[in-house]
């Protein structure tokens, strides 16, 4: 291990990095070039096909990954076998639950997914010993569980109209999260009306007619029932009342 910490104490960030959205926004801009260099000689680039499972709950977690691009839905099931959707995440959030042996949650590739997927036990070994990581992650975590508790209030409190809105503007805005306010906004749907109307708790057909209802009133565009245009994002936000 010395010796090939050595060999890299030398080295600049590797080329595979350098692009990278995780190096940029994610968990890997905590690290020096030395530890990205240790950490890419250990990582493998994944490319997973929609549909595909990642990881099961309750499943012995042996590697980590950075999402750089696609979306994850993230699930539970109860014991008869219903499942809700718990979350989504976007590149280039940090998918895996450090300090735990074991998952939470299911994840399952909504669309094409890319990974960079190292050992666990090298991430948690960089967690002991650099204190920018270990507060980036608590950063994302953070994050995640203020994104929660805004979901709680969506379900909790806002009508199906807002709901349906309200889940546009967050695709919309971590798909092209460095979009201006006046450029218009195009993205797929990662998630089926099926999905959709389990995540948002209403039924399919609430989610078809508010859909339909937002295209009617020139709040956003569809072509062949997945392909989004947001022309205004600062109406769609009004429309799913937010901040």
């Amino acid at each position: 291990m010395s010796g090939q910490r050595k060999d890299i104490h030398n080295s600049n960030i590797p080329v595979l990095c350098e692009a990278c959205e995780a190096r940029h926004k994610g968990v890997c801009g905590s690290l020096s070039a030395d530890q990205l260099s240790y950490l890419s000689k250990n990582s493998v680039r994944k490319s997973v096909e929609a549909g595909v499972e990642l990881m099961s709950d309750s499943e012995n977690v042996s590697s980590y990954n950075n999402i750089l691009s696609g979306v994850v839905k993230l699930t539970k099931m109860l014991p008869d076998g219903r499942q809700q959707i718990v979350g989504l995440q976007f590149a280039p959030d940090f998918l895996g639950r450090p300090f735990r042996a074991s998952s939470q949650t299911t994840a399952e590739a909504t669309t094409d997914v890319k990974l960079c997927s190292f050992p666990r036990s090298i991430v948690d070994k960089m967690i002991r010993e650099t204190p920018e990581l270990e507060h980036k992650l608590h950063e994302q975590a953070l994050a995640e569980l203020d994104e929660a508790r805004e979901w709680m209030l969506t379900l909790g409190r806002k009508t199906a109209a807002e709901k349906v809105a309200n889940f546009l503007y967050m695709i919309a805005t971590h798909v092209e999260p460095g979009a201006g306010e006046d450029e218009e906004l195009t993205f797929d749907l990662p998630l089926t009306r099926a999905d959709i109307a389990d995540f948002l708790g209403l039924t399919i057909e609430t989610v078809s007619r508010q859909l339909t209802k937002l295209r009617k009133d020139g709040v956003i565009q569809i072509v062949n029932n997945r392909h989004i245009t947001v022309p205004d994002i600062e109406r769609l936000a009004w429309r799913a009342q937010v901040d």
